[in-house]
């Protein structure tokens, strides 16, 4: 039998995003903060490169404003490019002010480094060598595992938002959650007065991913199915350069490495960047990422390559310490060879429908970080902005809470989760290969490059997928390989849908039937409705 717990706020995840938000409300609230595996097993770990901001007398609010435009491909909701970008100083202080340690200057002495990546006119990513998201995380989790009032559930995985409307009530406000508990496998009653989603991106819907097992979109598909509006989820980035390796999984290289001189090249050694725009390795991603898997098709090769090996051996392991071991474990040196790198999917440009304030359709509901559609990324993110929109809503959405908290009551008593009507698994082979098959066929027909005819065989198959896990769902009881599935084949279905609408070209969406850009008609967020949305 499951356990009922009672907080003021409850936070669904345990990256960036959550994580500052706990740290910014007022100790006197009761938080609880849940995480799916460990706390620190998030995508914010996994962040090599850095976080975007305007912190050098040559750069400005306004070319950074200019830049984040520019690559969204003219989907950005200006008004929050500037709140975001604005902001973005304050919060490297307040990163520093919890200890964070970024990498300094070597020549002067003072200040810190600034590196420059993909859609950046200038310098202005902060980083801590090239383990940025690691040494974050790292600090983050330290204040938090010190603070009294913060909770920490680690090993559960949230199954379905807990929502007035669905027990019956008039009003429609978020009280909860129901909760897997891979230490008990029960499921958890959390009852919270306000909830937010902070789980993350989905790009595990696809087969090849920079991102870690836990990236399965469970955030933005039980905000789907609580009733939120979910947009722009055609806009997945695939990060030009993952380490290809048959043992590298999900292994990022930083597009800091270019942005300090790496080279792309085909097999012969040739660079080919040039030929598809004048930034050459530092355009944006979306255009790398094609431009390589055009000449990957074009060769029919496996991979092609990245080399930094023309710098310096000392700079080299110094500015990437972490590149250089994980590569040197593979027996590649670079400092002597290139990197063997192909596209793979990264981040989710999309997600629940948010305000500034990071409110969504649900009272009492909050999404911060890659989960959220912000209006920030627009058709593609730029590099390193993700880090710091996770921290400027976070700022913004724990403002938010701690004054609607002042009239919102303990919600009331809510029956627990009924597990007398269902069995114990003795299909698991179902999951498991609906699992490799929905990531393989999103692979082939919904990724780099797309067409009217690959859309419309995604959705039939993954309407012939919801089908099978729906009725696995209501016979078996669940378990964790089981709830990702059902999150990524409503994400799927999602990403499928959307990108269907979208008749066009920009951005991070290609389509080969519709290769031109449509300033006329497709210039607004792509904006998917549930059946039972309820205008607030």
């Amino acid at each position: 039998m499951g356990i009922s717990h009672l907080h003021d706020v409850l936070i669904i995840g345990s990256g960036a995003a959550g994580l500052n938000l706990a740290l910014r409300l007022p100790d006197h609230l009761k938080i609880a903060i849940l995480s799916k595996t460990d706390l620190s097993e998030s995508n914010t770990y996994y962040a090599q490169g850095g976080i975007s901001a305007v912190l050098d007398r040559k750069d400005s609010i306004e070319s950074h404003i200019a830049d984040t435009l520019n690559a969204g491909a003219g989907l950005c909701d200006k008004d929050v490019v500037r709140m975001v970008v604005e902001r973005g100083p304050a919060n490297i202080q307040w990163l520093l002010s919890q200890g964070m340690e970024f990498t300094r200057r070597q020549e002067p002495k003072q200040g810190y480094h600034l590196t420059r990546e993909g859609g950046h006119s200038h310098r202005r990513v902060i980083h801590a060598a090239d383990a940025t998201g690691q040494m974050m995380q790292m600090t983050l989790e330290d204040h938090v595992r010190e603070k009294e009032n913060i909770d920490l559930f680690e090993n559960r995985n949230a199954i379905d938002l807990i929502t007035g409307h669905k027990h019956g009530f008039k009003d429609n406000r978020c009280l909860g959650a129901y909760v897997y508990n891979g230490e008990t496998d029960h499921v958890d009653t959390h009852r919270s007065r306000c909830v937010v989603l902070a789980t993350g991106g989905a790009s595990k819907v696809y087969l090849y991913t920079s991102n870690p097992d836990v990236a399965t979109g469970d955030g933005i598909a039980m905000g789907w199915r609580a009733g939120c509006r979910v947009a722009n989820m055609e806009f997945i980035q695939f990060h030009p350069t993952c380490l290809y390796h048959p043992h590298a999984k999900s292994f990022l290289v930083t597009e800091a490495l270019r942005g300090e001189g790496g080279k792309l090249l085909l097999p012969d050694g040739t660079r080919f960047m040039p030929n598809f725009d004048e930034r050459a390795e530092l355009a944006p991603r979306d255009i790398v990422a094609r431009a390589i898997d055009h000449e990957m098709k074009r060769l029919g090769t496996d991979c092609l390559f990245l080399d930094i090996s023309h710098k310096p051996s000392e700079f080299i392991q110094k500015r990437f310490p972490t590149i250089y071991a994980r590569c040197l474990d593979f027996g590649i040196d670079i400092t002597k060879q290139p990197i063997p790198i192909v596209p793979a999917a990264h981040y989710t440009c999309g997600g629940i429908m948010t305000d500034t304030n990071a409110r969504t359709d649900i009272p009492s509901l909050y999404a911060v970080g890659e989960i959220a559609y912000t209006g920030l990324h627009g058709a593609n993110r730029m590099a390193s902005n993700s880090l710091l929109e996770c921290l400027v809503f976070g700022e913004t959405a724990s403002e938010d809470i701690v004054e609607r908290l002042k009239s919102i009551s303990t919600p009331p008593e809510i029956p627990n989760w009924d597990e007398t009507r269902v069995a114990d698994s003795d299909e698991d082979v179902v999951v498991s290969h609906n699992w490799d098959e929905l990531r393989r066929f999103m692979w082939d027909y919904v990724g780099i490059v797309r067409s009217n005819k690959r859309l419309e065989r995604a959705r039939r198959r993954v309407n012939m997928l919801r089908q099978e896990i729906k009725e696995y769902y209501s016979t078996f009881k669940v378990h964790n390989d089981h709830l990702e599935l059902r999150n990524l084949v409503d994400v799927a279905n999602l990403i499928i849908r959307s990108a269907m609408r979208r008749r066009e070209s920009r951005g991070l969406h290609y389509n080969i039937d519709h290769p031109e850009i449509d300033d006329h008609g497709q210039l607004s967020p792509t904006i998917m409705i549930p059946d039972n949305y309820s205008p607030k």
